[in-house]
């Protein structure tokens, strides 16, 4: 009997690295940002936040992220997963960290490894950010 489950993860240099690229490219564009990274089960592996980015995007970015990993798909896509169901729409709303709008992807394909969240531009925006994370590490 195997005890132990082989779980993917990501390093904590792609972590550094994907939230130091998301950075370079809001800078780039002149947004500010803040960015995280977190693991499959949603502990905070690397976090940066911008001079003058806004406050309350920090949780807003920790929680993309830990959202993106929960599920395995961006938080985009929660609005058309929802449809026009109204109880979800209700009972979601009600779950705290779940975000439901754009700037959190997760980390890898099929057997994914975590997420990046990004708050601080727009929705379409933050969501460049953190695929300009993944492109850095190579998944994207």
């Amino acid at each position: 009997m195997q005890v132990a489950a082989n779980t993917p993860g990501i390093s904590a240099e792609a972590a550094a690295a994907a939230c130091s690229a998301a950075v370079a490219h809001a800078e780039t564009n002149g947004w500010k940002i803040n960015v995280a990274v977190v693991d499959r089960g949603g502990n905070l592996m690397a976090f940066l936040r911008m001079p003058g980015a806004f406050l309350h995007s920090i949780d807003i970015a920790i929680d993309k992220a830990y959202t993106s990993a929960s599920f395995g798909f961006p938080t985009k896509a929660w609005m058309s997963v929802i449809g026009q169901d109204e109880g979800m729409k209700f009972g979601f709303s009600s779950q705290p960290r779940l975000i439901v709008f754009g700037g959190g992807v997760p980390i890898g394909e099929g057997e994914w490894m975590g997420g990046i969240g990004v708050s601080g531009a727009s929705e379409a925006q933050d969501e460049e950010c953190a695929r300009a994370g993944l492109a850095a590490i190579g998944l994207v």
